[in-house]
C-alpha cells in the first residue's frame, strides 16, 4: 500500500524459490521506505504506469534523454538541416551522456556546471551545448509543463579566456590570387574567381541557379542555401541575406566562362566536374578542389571561406563605403564590417580629417567668434 493505494508491479525474474524470497526481501525494504518517508516511486519502478500517479510533476517521471529525444523529432520540422544537424551532436555527444538517466525535474544549474567545467573548449562551444539545452528545458516548462521552472533561465556557464592573438580572418593577396587561379582550370577556377569577386558564402555559390543572374543590370540574386547536411536548397540564415549581389568585372568573367559548361541545362551554375551535378556543400569542395588547387599554387594554406574575407578586405582597401560592402556580403548594417574588417578601412581616404580641420580648425576660430559677436 502506499498513499492509501494498493500497487503491483512485475519484476523480470522467474517464480523459483530463491527468486521468491528476493522478490519478499525487495518488498520489505519499499515498506520500510515508505514507512520512513524515503521512497521514491519512479526510481524503483521507473517504467511503471502507477509512478506517475505518486509524481509531483510529469518531469518526476521523465528522463532527460527520453525528453530530449521527442523534442530533437520536433526541432527537424521547425530547423534547418544544417541546424539540426548541429542540436543533434550536442544531444547525442554531450547532454545524453551526461543527463540521459537522471530524471527531468531533477537536472539542476550545479548538475551542468559540474559537466562544463572540466571540458576542455571555448566559450562558444561551451555557450553552444548550454543554448541547446536551455531550449529544450524551456520548452519543457513553458509548453510541455513538466517542470515548473526551467533551471538553466537566467543563467550561463563560461570561463575565463586569454585574448585571442589573432582572429580567423586572414586574406589572400592580390598575388596568391593569381596563383591560385593559374592552379586552377574549367569549372574549379570560375568557381573560386567567382567567390573572390562577389564575398558568397560556399553554401550559397552551391545553390545558385543560372535564373538568379540577370546580365542586363548585371547582378546576382541570392534567395537560398545549400548546406552539407540539407538534403534540398533551403532559405538563406538571415533575412539580409537575401540580396542582390553587383557582379564586377572578375564575377562577369567567370560566369561567361562558366556558360560553357552549365548554362543550356538551365539549373546550378556551379557543378563538382566528377560527378556533373550541383556540387553537395563546402566540404567536397575542400576536399576535391580547393586543397589540390592551392596547394599547386604553392600558397599557404586557408580554408575556402577566406575567400569571402578577402572580397571584404579588397573591397575597404579600395574605399568602397562600408554599407555598400556589408549590402554586398548580405550584413544587415555596416557594424559586423567595421568590427571583422576595420583594419582594412583607416588608409582608405588619404584625405580624411581634412575638410572638418578646415571648417573647424584652430586657425578658424577668430572668425568664427567675430561672426558670432556681431550676431
Amino acid at each position: 500500500m502506499y498513499r492509501g493505494i494498493r500497487c503491483r508491479e512485475r519484476i523480470p525474474l522467474k517464480p523459483t524459490s530463491a527468486n521468491l524470497k528476493r522478490a519478499e526481501q525487495h518488498r520489505s525494504a519499499i515498506l520500510h521506505a515508505i514507512a520512513t518517508n524515503s521512497f521514491d516511486y519512479a526510481a524503483t519502478f521507473p517504467e511503471s504506469k502507477n509512478a506517475a500517479k505518486f509524481a509531483g510533476q510529469p518531469g518526476d517521471v521523465r528522463t532527460v534523454e527520453s525528453y530530449l529525444d521527442a523534442w530533437l523529432d520536433r526541432q527537424k520540422k521547425q530547423l534547418k538541416a544544417s541546424t539540426y544537424n548541429g542540436y543533434r551532436k550536442i544531444v547525442v555527444g554531450y547532454l545524453v551522456p551526461w543527463f540521459g538517466t537522471l530524471k527531468l525535474s531533477a537536472l539542476q544549474k550545479k548538475d551542468v556546471r559540474d559537466k562544463l567545467e572540466p571540458l576542455e573548449a571555448s566559450n562558444k562551444t561551451l555557450a553552444n551545448i548550454q543554448s541547446v539545452l536551455r531550449a529544450a528545458l524551456t520548452e519543457a516548462a513553458d509548453i510541455d509543463q513538466l517542470i515548473e521552472t526551467n533551471p538553466m533561465a537566467g543563467w550561463s556557464y563560461s570561463k575565463v579566456e586569454p585574448p585571442k592573438e589573432t582572429d580567423d580572418i586572414d586574406p589572400f593577396t592580390r598575388d596568391e590570387q593569381l596563383a591560385i587561379l593559374k592552379a586552377a582550370d574549367g569549372q574549379g577556377k570560375n568557381l573560386i574567381q567567382f567567390a573572390f569577386w562577389t564575398g558568397m558564402r560556399t553554401s550559397e555559390l552551391v545553390a545558385l541557379d543560372w535564373k538568379d543572374v540577370d546580365f542586363i543590370r548585371a547582378v546576382v540574386r541570392v534567395s537560398k542555401a545549400m548546406t552539407q547536411h540539407a538534403t534540398s536548397v533551403e532559405t538563406t540564415k538571415t533575412v539580409a541575406g537575401r540580396r542582390e549581389i553587383k557582379l564586377l568585372g572578375g564575377a562577369l568573367e567567370a560566369l561567361q566562362n562558366q556558360k560553357q559548361y552549365t548554362y543550356l541545362a538551365g539549373q546550378e551554375i556551379f557543378q563538382n566536374p566528377q560527378t556533373g551535378e550541383r556540387w553537395a556543400g563546402d566540404q567536397p569542395i575542400r576536399k576535391t578542389l580547393w586543397q589540390w588547387v592551392v596547394k599547386k599554387a604553392g600558397v599557404r594554406y586557408r580554408y575556402p571561406y577566406q575567400t569571402r574575407h578577402t572580397y571584404a578586405s579588397m573591397m575597404l582597401s579600395a574605399g568602397e563605403h562600408p554599407m555598400w560592402v556589408a549590402k554586398q556580403m548580405g550584413h544587415r548594417d555596416w557594424t559586423m564590417i567595421a568590427r571583422r574588417y576595420g583594419r582594412w578601412m583607416p588608409d582608405a581616404d588619404a584625405q580624411a580629417g581634412s575638410r572638418a580641420e578646415a571648417l573647424y580648425g584652430t586657425h578658424q576660430l577668430p572668425v568664427l567668434q567675430n561672426s558670432m559677436d556681431k550676431h
